[in-house]
């Protein structure tokens, strides 16, 4: 046994000096830390890699660990590790705290045990929007590398950076257990963002700030969200739906379809303006949504002046305006739901999003059908009952 633990000893002494760590203040964690981060990288990863000088290794969040190393001329060479077993691993740098603009490396194996790894580009909250092959890192030119060792993936690639430049650098993080498909990453199944001091080699959390701008970002997408679903996709099919099977409850069809649609009018404009800041901020790259909520504005906004110019009812004109209105109006609802589709997809809202505005809709449709159905019995009805006065032959 004496035998037994002095080889242990020997090990772990041997592995130390092979692969020295600097570690933070955390005490309690000193253990696992040191097993994490004592792991020898010669056997699985390339040179310059495999042997770091000066080695630093910090624990970050949900078992990714940081070793980096960094040389006179401010050649940072940086290893992330990661429990592994399907999917995507990730690693972003942000000058804000947030994702949007920012640059990533990501690394995968994928289904055919190919390691792959590359730069990304976070020009949006889609995964179209998530460019491969771009970015801003300063790389070097050593290549990139990916690896798994035992069920670890390693990410390893160099940057070329003054080391005041990431003194205070927000580090993004992310996984996904989902591979990513034709180079298109996959949603992730987590993230967090954290500060780190690459001259102390300090953790830190995110400034309030940076997560303040992320949480207002994601409100705004919300917001518009809603105002654009209640507005389209609730309050104006409705009042449509009153002008055309109300007819009957003369002049209260009327009032009710001027007051639902000036609501939903009102409310369709805020989720313009929502939209517009929310651009503003994002430079979000979607232009078909965009394109075609101005078109909807423009004619929501001709619906209005039409309400203005409306002739008589014995005005030879009134004809003409009414196949305007009726016409403008369903081009308008169509391409507002169809931007409320495109908009739950650019996003990547979720499926409680497009189960919610798809049980809308057909709650909606299902409405419409029964009423043209009661429409037509009323007016075959009306067709074959007798005149109120008759006059007697000769």
């Amino acid at each position: 046994m004496e035998a037994i633990s002095a080889l242990i000893l020997l090990t772990v002494f041997t592995s130390a000096c092979w692969n020295p760590v600097v570690f933070g203040a955390d005490d309690a964690s000193n253990d696992v830390n040191s097993a994490l981060c004592g792991v020898d990288l010669r056997p699985f990863l390339p040179l310059p890699y495999n042997t770091l000088p000066n080695i630093v290794c910090k624990p970050l969040w949900n078992s990714f660990f940081l070793r980096y190393s960094r040389t006179a001329d401010n050649i940072f060479t940086i290893v992330l590790s990661a429990p592994y077993t399907t999917g995507w691993v990730g690693m972003g740098l942000s000058k804000d705290g947030m994702m949007l603009n920012s640059s990533a490396m990501v690394g995968w194996i994928n289904e055919n045990g190919l390691a792959r790894i590359k730069q990304y580009y976070l020009a949006g909250f889609t995964p179209s929007q998530v460019k491969p092959d771009k970015g801003e890192l300063p790389l070097t030119s050593v290549p990139p590398f990916v690896t798994v060792y035992g069920a670890t993936i390693y990410l390893a690639f160099q940057l070329n950076a003054p080391v005041s430049s990431l003194t205070s650098q927000a580090i993004l993080l992310a996984y996904s257990t989902r591979y990513p498909n034709h180079h298109r990453l996959t949603p992730h199944n987590d993230k967090t963002t954290i500060r780190f001091d690459f001259a102390a080699g300090n953790v830190g959390s995110v400034s309030s700030s940076g997560a303040r701008g992320a949480s207002d970002i994601f409100r705004t997408i919300r917001t518009h969200g809603i105002l654009g679903l209640l507005g389209w996709g609730l309050i104006l099919p409705v009042g449509a739906i009153v002008a055309r099977h109300l007819k009957h409850r003369d002049p209260l069809w009327y009032e009710l379809h001027v007051a639902i649609q000036f609501i939903g009018f009102i409310i369709g404009v805020a989720a313009v303006a929502v939209g517009r800041s929310l651009y503003d901020r994002i430079h979000a790259n979607s232009p078909t949504h965009r394109g075609i909520g101005i078109f909807v504005l423009v004619l929501s906004i001709l619906q209005v002046l039409a309400f203005f110019l409306r002739p008589d009812k014995d005005s030879k004109n009134r004809r003409i305006w009414n196949l305007y209105h009726q016409w403008f109006g369903r081009i308008a609802l169509f391409f507002g739901a169809l931007n409320i589709v495109l908009g739950i997809q650019y996003a990547n809202a979720g499926n409680e999003w497009r189960l919610g505005y798809g049980f809308l809709l057909a709650i909606i449709l299902l409405t419409c059908i029964v009423l043209e159905a009661l429409l037509k019995l009323r007016k075959a009805k009306e067709a074959h009952s007798p005149p109120d006065f008759q006059m007697n032959s000769l």
